[in-house]
């Protein structure tokens, strides 16, 4: 009798709360609080009211998450939720567009992020030649993607160590902020709501710049089958993390007002080292450093998820069957963290920063919209089905209407139509593929109903 080779359960309480803090502090708290101001009219208080806005929306979600991550103790995240709630199809089209699109561009995002605070330093007064931070891009890839395959503790242990520095950072940010604040230094904040509101789009594109900030709060939805005790560890994790970063984050962003105004922050491209220059000059290389060190513990975070992925929907027969082998000696799943590598790699080639933000952004809300949908099917259609943790139902609700919220935003930044037809291309691509892979014609009418939706 063969002995099944499964994942390896270590990922604890403690680790957990550090995965997610590694995953979600990446890029978005050093580069979004300015957007989050320009969005919101230069006005401070609305600054503020959509930063813990999209922190609670975020503790929304991921409770949802929690419940389905506790119910369905599965390795898949969004993927095998939605085809248990909504069929193969739609789960088919969340894999492949994961698999092509989306899991490679968030990857090549956040290595591109890291070569630019990397080699940028390195040329003063000029910018950085391309061929350069793109190679610099393509060997983090490289190197995160072999230590992914190579052993889960050593990315736990990464992970948790990159988490430390990073909340150290945040720390030193937010006590200055405090320091400050004690010194009198308010003129920033005094009358805060004073000034104009935001209309409806701009209100939109304030909560899609903060969102992208609080990203990465389903981290342990892809790795359930490495966690111990899921049923207990998850919602635990969850709400811990999320609260954390919730208080950081607010925190920091009082502490770069009570040193910039707010044209100050709305016009610089890197808010934390202008920050940095004002308050320590001395020491203020110490910036670009810690975001280089954010970025490359999302991009080890997001490697680990995007394996994972790949392995959930190998094992249900949506992808080549090879993807779901595991390392012999390892028990990682190296073969779906190879292919993950090769696409991503291929992805640095052509792309910029910019693009990739405005190119994946609608799609990737639109997948996280259809696993809230989910959630609600299955609470009506299997409402006996044990759940070790249960959300309100207004919980997903809300979370379901934040989704719609997120994508009306996410519209707003897409000023180029080309970007969101590349996503319904991306989209109707996976479509032919379901077609080919199941030897069947889609009807017109479903690819219709598919493009109004999409």
């Amino acid at each position: 009798m063969e002995e099944r080779v499964n994942l390896r359960r270590i990922i604890g309480y403690f680790s957990g709360v550090n995965f997610i803090i590694g995953v979600i502090i990446g890029s978005g708290i050093f580069m979004s609080p300015g957007g989050v101001l320009r969005c919101s009219q230069l006005n401070v208080g609305m600054s503020l009211v959509i930063w813990t806005a999209c922190g609670i929306v975020s503790m929304l979600g991921a409770l949802c998450f929690a419940e389905l991550g506790t119910t369905f103790q599965s390795s898949g995240g969004e993927y095998f939720y939605i085809k248990r709630g909504l069929g193969s199809l739609p789960a088919f089209i969340f894999l492949w567009t994961g698999f092509l699109f989306t899991g490679p561009a968030i990857m090549t995002l956040n290595a591109l992020m890291f070569s630019e605070h990397v080699i940028q330093p390195f040329f003063p007064g000029c910018h950085a030649p391309e061929a350069i931070k793109k190679s610099a891009a393509i060997a983090v890839i490289l190197i995160v993607g072999i230590i992914n395959c190579l052993n889960t503790k050593w990315i736990v242990v990464i992970q948790s160590i990159f988490s430390v520095l990073k909340m150290a950072v945040l720390a030193t940010i937010a006590i200055s902020g405090i320091v400050h604040l004690a010194l009198g230094k308010t003129q920033n904040l005094q009358r805060a709501f004073d000034g104009d509101l935001p209309n409806v789009s701009q209100f939109g594109e304030a909560f899609f710049q903060g969102m992208f900030a609080y990203g990465g709060w389903n981290i342990l939805n892809f790795t359930v089958e490495e966690i111990k005790e899921p049923s207990k560890n998850i919602p635990r994790t969850v709400f811990t993390s999320i609260t954390i970063v919730i208080v950081f984050y607010l925190l920091v962003n009082i502490s770069y007002l009570t040193v910039l105004s707010p044209r100050e922050i709305v016009s610089s491209a890197a808010v934390s080292v202008t920050w940095a220059d004002r308050t320590i000059p001395t020491a203020s290389w110490v910036i670009p450093i810690s975001v280089a060190i954010s970025i490359f513990g999302s991009l080890n975070g997001g490697m680990f998820m995007l394996g994972r992925l790949n392995y959930a929907g190998s094992k249900q027969g949506h992808l080549p069957s090879i993807i779901s082998m595991l390392h012999v000696n390892y028990l990682t799943p190296a073969p779906a963290m190879i292919i993950s590598i090769i696409i991503s790699t291929i992805f640095v080639i052509p792309s910029e920063i910019l693009s990739l933000t405005n190119y994946f952004t609608f799609c990737t809300w639109l997948l996280v919209g259809l696993t809230t949908v989910s959630l609600i099917v299955l609470r009506f259609r299997e409402p006996k089905l044990h759940r070790p943790y249960k959300s309100f139902i207004f919980v997903s609700f809300s979370g379901l209407s934040s989704n719609r919220l997120c994508r009306g935003g996410s519209g707003c930044v897409l000023s180029d139509c080309s970007n969101r037809t590349g996503s319904e291309n991306g989209i109707f691509l996976c479509f032919a593929i379901y077609a080919k892979q199941h030897d069947c014609l889609l009807p017109p009418h479903i690819l219709q109903a598919a493009y109004t939706t999409f």
